[in-house]
Parts: structure tokens; sequence; C-alpha cells
């Protein structure tokens, strides 16, 4: 259970809302380039607006020593754009001018603060060791202790970054209650739809570069019994494909040199635990000479050359389990869509998962850049906003902001 911006009267209270806007920068324009994120807040800005309420918007954007480690100013006129309403700006975190500026707010304006990440004490802290950041370590840093007190509500919107615990993200959970914003709750409506007892039969396609942690995703969902099957693709599948003993050649240096040669032996003991309930290639796609050559797989043959893709008969027998399924998770592509030669496999997944009947997840990243692309966003149940939260969620991880999400639901429910 947790709290939603519907459970209390937000009229004419102050609320502090963290989103995660960070966004594709140009490089040598440093101009945003996508305003996906951004767009996404609208949703809950609208709602306070319309609730009567005072906002201050607090987020980030990359990281020191980035390239796109830019002020806030441009993402506070893109997001007044998407409103269509005045987002007013300051180039400020904790100065006496924001304070006065908060103070001085009237009900339904909003004003956005500057980088987060501009104080040394957000980035320092150790945000993947969150267990041992307790709330009231994160809440006694100056910005959060200073702030603190003009609010009335913590409202957090950052799912993309709900696997963080940097002060901005969990400190204010310590002096309020903290809700979620439209798009956390719609996340973890729609995440725990996929993962408490789904219907079946339940489907993940799993694919990507991210090995390991694809690798965690699919031990947690058979292990827990939520997936009936599991359809690898992408690197994921040559680490399987590698474990069932076929020779893929310089596919395993390649899986080496990404630093998941270990995963390997993990795959063959889940493949030796749930056996045909993970599927692998039967046929795939090499890149000669930048051109297209597919391959049918057996024991004799060796693949000197770049797996980029899976072929057309796995793409039929993929197609088969998504349209029978009931629920479906992907999370990453199926091999290299970046080059057209390439596309075919992850065209043809995110088509079945369109055409079935099943209430369907992508996760964040590449995988819905592809689904965007080829015009079928619309036709998926739930496009994930975080990528790396996502799959941590998936994978049976805590996440910071749900662990403190849930925590302030417990602590306030009674008062």
């Amino acid at each position: 259970m947790y709290y939603t911006i519907d459970d209390f009267d937000l009229k004419d209270k102050t609320v502090v809302l963290r989103v995660d806007i960070n966004s594709p920068i140009d490089p040598s324009t440093k101009e945003i380039t996508d305003i996906t994120r951004i767009e996404a807040c609208k949703d809950t800005i609208c709602d306070l607006v319309k609730k009567g309420s005072k906002i201050v918007i607090i987020a980030h954007q990359s990281r020191p020593g980035k390239n796109d480690y830019i002020s806030l100013e441009q993402h506070s006129k893109k997001l007044a754009e998407v409103l269509d309403y005045p987002v007013k700006f300051i180039d400020s975190i904790i100065c006496s001018a924001v304070v006065n500026q908060i103070e001085n707010l009237k009900s339904g304006e909003i004003l956005m603060l500057e980088n987060f990440r501009f104080l040394a004490e957000e980035v320092m802290s150790d945000w993947k060791k969150w267990e041992n950041i307790t709330p009231e370590k994160q809440a006694n840093t100056v910005a959060i202790s200073k702030l603190a007190p003009l609010f009335d509500y913590f409202i957090n919107d950052a799912f993309a970054a709900a696997h963080r615990a940097q002060p901005s993200l969990v400190g204010f959970a310590y002096y309020m209650p903290m809700l979620a914003g439209r798009i956390l709750e719609k996340e973890l409506h729609s995440l725990t739809k996929a993962l408490n007892d789904p219907e079946k039969p339940c489907v993940y396609a799993v694919g990507g570069a991210k090995a390991d942690d694809s690798i965690e995703v699919i031990d947690n969902v058979l292990k827990k019994d939520i997936a009936d099957k599991v359809l690898t693709s992408g690197i994921v599948a040559n680490i399987f494909l590698s474990a069932k003993g076929y020779d893929i050649g310089a596919n395993v240096d390649t899986i080496e040199k990404m630093g998941y040669k270990d995963q390997i032996d993990i795959a063959k003991g889940l493949l030796i635990k749930y056996g045909s309930k993970i599927l692998t290639p039967v046929d795939v796609a090499l890149n000669i000479n930048n051109e297209r050559v597919e391959r049918d797989l057996n024991e004799e043959d060796s693949f000197n050359y770049p797996i980029f893709d899976m072929g057309r008969k796995t793409m039929n027998i993929y197609e088969k389990e998504l349209k029978s399924a009931k629920v479906i998770v992907a999370n990453g592509p199926a091999g290299v869509f970046e080059d057209p030669n390439f596309m075919a496999g992850t065209k043809s997944l995110i088509e079945s998962i369109a055409d079935s009947e099943a209430f369907s997840i992508i996760g964040g990243g590449h995988l819905s850049a592809a689904t965007e692309k080829i015009g079928l966003s619309k036709k998926i149940n739930h496009i994930s906003t975080g990528g790396g939260a996502c799959i941590e969620y998936l994978s049976g991880k805590k996440l910071p902001v749900i662990e403190l999400l849930r925590d302030s639901y417990k602590k306030y429910n009674n008062k």
C-alpha cells in the first residue's frame, strides 16, 4: 500500500515534486533532443495545478564530468511549452532567494529549482548501497534539511531513478508524507500486475546487451513461478546458446569483452533448473561483410561471424508463444536493431506483442525506442519510463524509492 496525490487535500499546500526529466542533449548545441520524459510529467503536474497546490519541482540532469551535465533552465522552458502554462525557474537550490520564492508561491503556481546534482552532497551519496543509507542520513543533508520546513507533502514521480537513494529522492520522506505521482502510480500498477500472480500463460521476452541484469530477471520470474516461458534474444540469447554447448565462435569473445563470461555458467544452472521454459534461437542472422546471412543452429557448426539478430524460424516460434500469452513483459531488443539489416527480429518481436491480446509491458530504454520508431507504442498497454529501475524491480530487488513510499504509508496511515 502507498499514498497517491488523491489521498490528501492538496489545496493551498506547498508540495515538492521530484521528477526524472534527465533528457538526451545534443553534444554540440547543448539543446534537448527528446522531451519524452518531460512530456510524461504532464498528468501529475496538471492534476496538482487543478487541486490548487503550490508546486516546487526538483530534478537532475546527468552527473558531474559528463557532456550533458547542464542547467535545468532549458527543461523548465520545455515543460512550460508542454503544459501550455507558466513555469518559473530559479538558478539555485538553497539560497535565500529560493526560500523567498517558495514562501511567496500562490496556489496553482509552479517553480522549478536548479539541477539538484549541482550539489556535491547529491552526487557523493553511495546510491547503489542504499541499505546503508538511512532516510535520516539523507534527510540531514544541507539542502533537504533547509528546504523541508517549506513543504507540506513530498510527491515522488521519478520512477526512472527509483533504484537510487540520493537525498532528493528519499530525504524529504523523513519529514513528511511521501505520495506517488501519476507516473510512479502507473508503473507500480502495471509492474505489480506482471509480478504478483499474473494471468497465465505469462511470457517474458528478454534481450538486449545488459546480460547480467537480464539473467537476474529470468532467475527471479522462473524461481517464483511468475513466467511460464522466457524467450531469449540478443547477448542474453548468445550466453544461453553457449551454455547449451553451441559453438558460437567469436561471439564468446564478445561476451567476455563485455564482462559477462561468468554469466555462461549461471545460464547453465538455469537451464538445468528450468529446462524447456527458457527458449533460445534455433537460427540466427550473422553479419558477414555488413550483409544479413541467416543460419540454422546445430552442434556441428561454428559461428565466427557476429550474431546480430535472431533468424526467421526463431521469429515464428516466438510469435506463437507471444500470441498465446495473457501477460507479456519484454525488455531489451532482439538484436542490433539500429542497423536496418538486423532490425527484423526486434520488429517481429514488437509486432507480435502488439498483435496479441495479452496485457503487455515493455521495459524502458532501447526496446521502447524501437517500439516508438515502428509506430506501435499505442498498441502496448504499458511502456515503462525506467530502464534500470524497471529491470531491477523485475529481478526482485528492492528499490529505495518504492520501499520508502510504502514505509511512508505505514508511518502516516494511523495519524
